[in-house]
């Protein structure tokens, strides 16, 4: 999940850029960056919390988000032109596709979310795609 406004910084795209090594042009927000957009939401799974336990915090198994109970299995980018600072990014999130796929741990279930980040106009500038996948492993498929 992401915030619903997402404004984009000089200094957030700075400090990204510089935390997956590319400082080539640090105008320009690196491919990944919308993620971030997760760290405006206060009620996002993937901000951590002081105090409160955290899903990805690498120390231990982490903690599940209730109703995920599957795998991120993929992770896509379009982008519809360069995103820059000074814009601020309406975000909006939808189901997309879903379909399923026979697999060694049994029948596999994935499934789409869509999430498009718009600037001021309205004009579309980033679309992500993510792909969770849950096993229906020991239920009858």
């Amino acid at each position: 999940m992401a915030a619903t406004r997402f404004p984009v910084e000089a200094g957030h795209i700075m400090m990204f850029a510089r935390a997956i090594g590319d400082e080539e042009d640090m105008t320009v927000a690196p491919p990944t960056f919308t993620m971030a957009s997760a760290h405006y939401d206060p009620d996002s799974p993937l901000r951590p919390l002081p105090g409160e336990e955290w899903l990805g915090s690498g120390r231990g198994p982490g903690v599940a988000v209730e109703g995920s109970g599957g795998l991120h299995a993929e992770q896509h980018f379009e982008y519809h032109r360069p995103l820059r600072a000074g814009v601020t990014l309406t975000v909006s999130t939808r189901p997309g596709r879903s379909w399923e796929k026979a697999g060694r741990a049994g029948l596999l279930r994935f499934t789409e979310q869509i999430t498009e980040y718009r600037d001021e106009a309205g004009e579309l500038v980033v679309t992500a795609r993510t792909v969770g996948v849950v096993t229906t492993q020991g239920e009858d498929a």
